[in-house]
């Protein structure tokens, strides 16, 4: 294998850079190219560097400045087109142990985040400019990585040949012609796309914050059965809702969003504007859900499905929505047996280009039907900033063994990073969507606890779970 030793060391420094340029460590090694990266964003310039850090060469495409999305605004690699945040940095959260998980897998993005961060409470926020700048820099001068400013608008492009891998890490706004080469490599038998251009996300709660005095088990003309559970609502109770649900704020759609059609798959708050009875005729009807308590259909019920084997984690079917964040909380709270609700993922709607990643990829984010292509990013169904770096660090690492003649074990789903890659390979109830990284990913503590406790527990699990993972699985290149 091709030695690498410097690489992305913990001094950053100036000596070979113009004074006006980020300080970065710049390598003295050459190694040969095997890897060909598509995309220059978060998710892949993470799999670069896990890729160099290996020993392996790097060709990392991206099409900016020639040809740009409609969000980004640079050229810059790892440009943060929409917050500058980078979510909580609690331990207690699951996001706040996914980046304790990347800082130990040595990611290139925490490392960067930590050098230009800014203050921003318990959250890490970066200095956007300085934050993109740095991680170009970075890798404009590795001379194990060779950035090519061009297009790929195919997998079967010719600058592609030769490579023994070639991740695409293009992101959720990846070009047209590339997006219509994946849908080609992600049909399935049925001549259905696996490949999606939008994503509808309905709230998850914690089963353990139902109120479970309202809400009762049963599907639909199969009471018998525990699929789901139900909260019943009166008509005064609906009314109530559907006016609150109308007035709700909502985000507003950005420019290259504009054209989305939703009609199969409307936001909740759209269906409600249609009409008063709308949603009591649709997601919400009550037909065949009988309160077993009174024995009575109610005037409407909203119905949570289960996200997990454990049902620990319930969604809300039909419930993709647009509003602001604390106005889901306010709003879906006033569904009866969900005035507590815990909420471990809120809604959205929005672009994103990803695939049916438990149905077109292996456990390796590898192309079923075209071997030697990897994904990484959102575009496998993470969602996120972190989420997006993470899948591409673990993408880079699995890679570099891989390469190097090993396999890399996957974490345990008790980890952040292994539920989220989880959240990859098992098939859904009903229809894949993009996940954050929540513990409702994770198994069950099978065990009742209130919930500061249970996230310290989640979160304490995590922790052990992965250092037993990485000393076992990584040995001394951990």
């Amino acid at each position: 294998m091709p030695d690498n030793n410097e690489s992305q060391g913990d001094e950053l420094r100036t000596d070979e850079l113009q004074a006006d340029e980020p300080q970065v460590n710049v390598p003295q090694t050459h190694a040969v190219e095997r890897v060909a990266v598509i995309g220059g964003g978060l998710a892949g310039c993470e799999c670069t560097m896990a890729l160099v850090r290996a020993g392996f060469g790097v060709r990392l495409f991206e099409m900016r400045p020639d040809k740009t999305s409609p969000a980004h605004e640079t050229d810059k690699l790892a440009e943060l087109v929409c917050s500058n945040s980078l979510r909580s940095e609690e331990l207690t959260t699951a996001i706040g142990v996914l980046k304790a998980e990347m800082r130990e897998l040595g990611s290139l993005v925490m490392k960067v985040a930590d050098e230009t961060r800014i203050p921003a409470g318990k959250a890490l926020a970066v200095d956007r400019k300085l934050f993109a700048d740095y991680v170009t820099a970075i890798m404009e001068h590795d001379p194990n990585i060779e950035v090519v400013r061009a297009e790929i608008d195919s997998l079967d492009s010719p600058l592609l040949k030769g490579f023994d891998a070639v991740v695409v890490a293009a992101g959720p706004l990846v070009s047209d012609s590339l997006a219509n080469s994946l849908a080609e490599a992600t049909a399935v038998e049925d001549g259905g796309k696996r490949l999606y251009f939008y994503d509808a996300i309905a709230p998850i709660v914690s089963r353990q914050s139902v109120n479970m005095d309202i809400a009762f088990w049963g599907s639909r003309y199969r009471p018998e059965e525990d699929d789901y559970l139900n909260c019943p609502m009166t008509e005064e109770q609906y009314d109530a809702f559907l006016a609150a649900l109308i007035a709700g704020e909502k985000v507003a759609p950005r420019e290259f969003e504009q054209h989305i059609h939703f009609e199969g798959c409307l936001p909740v708050e759209e269906m409600a504007e249609r009409g008063r009875l709308t949603l009591a005729f649709g997601p919400l009807k009550p037909v065949g859900l009988p309160n077993p308590r009174t024995g009575e259909e109610a005037f409407a019920v909203v119905q949570l499905r289960a996200e997990n084997k454990e049902k620990t984690a319930f969604n809300l079917v039909g419930f993709q929505t647009k509003l602001k964040y604390g106005e889901q909380e306010r709003v879906f709270r006033m569904i009866p047996g969900l005035e507590k609700a815990e909420f471990l993922r809120l809604g959205s709607i929005h672009r994103n280009t990803f695939v049916d990643a438990p149905e077109v990829l292996t456990e390796e984010l590898e192309l079923k039907a075209r071997p030697g292509f990897y994904l990484a990013g959102q575009i496998t169904g993470v969602e996120g900033y972190l989420e997006s770096a993470a899948c591409g660090l673990w993408v880079g690492l699995m890679l570099g063994a891989k390469l190097g003649g090993r396999a890399l074990p996957l974490p345990p789903t008790t980890t952040a990073l292994g539920a989220l890659l989880g959240h990859l390979r098992t098939p859904p109830a009903k229809t894949f969507q993009p996940s954050n990284a929540h513990f409702g990913l994770t198994p069950d503590l099978n065990r009742r606890a209130g919930k500061k406790i249970r996230k310290e527990l989640y979160s304490q699990r995590a922790r052990d779970s992965f250092a037993e993972w990485k000393m076992a699985s990584l040995g001394e290149l951990a």
